[in-house]
């Protein structure tokens, strides 16, 4: 061997010995620095903990992630058990290095949803929203801007608006329905309708909220982009190239790119006098008003009425509906199943305002008119509200009791779910009746019904979603006959992530005659 060569062999050697020597005299300050961080981390957890309860010891950094991800029902039960069972309301746990705050207590929600400012509660809408959705959202919006936002919002629910929205929510139902019976028609097997209910929702939700501004190759990649978001939401946060949150990350952007491309759109037919045909529609009117108010006044429009702007916030309307919508219908159908009897009153009820025969749409009068109906509507969402919890972090510590602080980045859950079943009459009976007149629980009860939220960030939509699914319940009873494939459990919560029949509502459809 040349002699330059073994020189090469022998310090090469002796580099890997020098290596090797170092990092086994490193390896004990190693050691030392993780212990030291795992022990300040559990400290620092026990510290936030105080006097709550919940688990003593937390595994590092994921903390209960993952029993949270492979069974988000027992996790979020056993915090409600902790809450209930200690008599203080809340209790506490770490997720993927964030700490913790369940809130079963009502009060304690209100309190949370009444101070919802910079140096108290933010609402996130999800543990991880802003990497999600962006920090401009609505959902993220503090005082004067989030009022001056929520004004302009306003002009798109009022009568004439809704009245436009039912029409487009009935075509899209019935479409639907008709769907549903040619698919069971052609096998004797049950149809799971949870993804069918999915593709209802979502559709309604393009057409009410973009109109004829998505093209049906939009609307394909559209519910391409919504399927990787919803993946997204149940997966560790980890946004590395090639995760399922990257992946939900990039398709939100995708998403609001094309409703700020509806947005300019609308913007380009309402300024040629086009009559509104869809909620973006509705809210340029009011709009192009702005921006012409503002310029003739020599100033700038408001950031607020920019293309990008309003197509973000076209996303947060989508998902707060689509989820959520679904969740509920399926809710609709299991309940309308278990409980004959409020299923006969149902279709008694629309039979002496409108049948399939006449030939006519059920008209917005009509759907003011079913009370009952509505009744159920709201029962549904009291006793499965789909949104369960509304996430909120703490942006200063703030003393929710007079013997607790919540620390500055803590993740807060009221339960919206937890607060259905209090104070109610027999709140874990499956009763409609209570939302009527005479017995007017909506009202004495009102600070449990927080399926819409409270506060500032109530829900704006709300009557849109109750419109959505009597007239579901309406149609859906009146023309088709249905029974449940029943199996063990089915009944059983899943989180997907709004809440769900485990079965994903498994049902037998047929056409329901007339004479029936």
């Amino acid at each position: 061997m040349d002699r330059s060569m073994e020189y090469y062999w022998l310090g090469c050697d002796s580099l890997g010995d020098a290596l090797r020597r170092a990092l086994v005299a490193s390896g004990p300050y190693l050691l030392c620095s993780v212990a030291f961080f795992l022990l300040w981390e559990q400290l620092s957890y026990l510290r936030k903990k105080g006097s709550l309860p919940g688990p003593h010891f937390v595994v590092p950094f994921l903390g209960s992630a993952i029993p949270m991800i492979l069974n988000p029902t027992q996790f979020w039960e056993r915090q409600a058990a902790l809450a209930r069972d200690s008599g203080l309301g809340v209790s506490a746990n770490f997720l993927v290095g964030r700490f913790i705050v369940f809130v079963r207590s009502t009060e304690l929600s209100h309190t949370v949803f009444a101070n919802v400012r910079p140096d108290a509660f933010h609402l996130i809408g999800h543990p991880f929203g802003k990497k999600l959705f962006g920090e401009h959202n609505l959902i993220y919006m503090f005082d004067q801007q989030h009022k001056d936002l929520r004004r302009r919002i306003v002009p798109n629910f009022t009568p004439r608006a809704l009245s436009t929205y039912i029409d487009i929510q009935q075509g899209v139902i019935l479409a639907h329905l008709h769907k549903w019976l040619a698919l069971a028609a052609s096998s004797p097997k049950p149809i799971a309708l949870r993804l069918l209910c999915r593709d209802l929702n979502l559709e309604t939700s393009q057409t009410v909220f973009a109109g004829p501004y998505l093209t049906p190759d939009a609307r394909e990649q559209f519910n391409r982009d919504y399927d990787l978001f919803n993946v997204g939401l149940m997966a560790i946060p980890f946004d590395l190239p090639g995760s399922a949150f990257r992946r939900a990350r990039l398709a939100v952007t995708r998403l609001i790119r094309a409703l700020s491309g509806c947005v300019a759109r609308s913007k380009e037919r309402m300024r040629g006098g086009g009559e509104p045909c869809c909620l973006v529609d509705f809210w340029m009117q009011d709009t192009l008003r702005e921006i012409d108010e503002a310029e003739a006044a020599g100033v700038s429009p408001s950031p607020e009425t920019g293309d990008a702007e309003i197509g973000g916030n076209l996303f947060d309307f989508l998902f707060a509906a689509q989820d959520a919508s679904t969740s509920s219908l399926l809710w609709a159908m299991a309940m309308l199943d278990a409980h004959p009897e409020v299923l006969a009153r149902v279709r008694a009820e629309v039979a002496a305002l409108w049948t399939p025969e006449s030939g006519r749409a059920i008209t917005a009068e009509q759907v003011r008119e079913m009370r009952y109906s509505e009744a159920v509507a709201r029962e549904v969402v009291r006793y499965r509200p789909p949104a369960t919890m509304v996430p909120h972090i703490a942006g200063e510590s703030f003393p929710l009791t007079e013997w607790y602080t919540v620390p500055k980045g803590a993740i807060v859950f009221p339960s919206v779910y937890e607060s259905s079943f209090q104070g109610f009459t027999e709140p874990d009976r499956f009763d409609p009746d209570r939302f009527s007149d005479e017995r007017a629980e909506d009202r004495v009860h009102k600070r449990h019904f927080l399926a819409f939220g409270a506060g500032a960030h109530q829900c704006v939509g709300q009557r849109y979603a109750i419109n959505h699914l009597v007239l579901f319940i309406a149609l859906f009873a009146s023309l088709v006959d249905f029974k449940r494939h029943r199996t063990d459990g089915c009944d059983d919560i899943a989180y997907v992530p709004t809440i769900v029949p485990k079965d994903d509502c498994t049902v037998y459809l047929a056409r329901r005659l007339a004479s029936s």
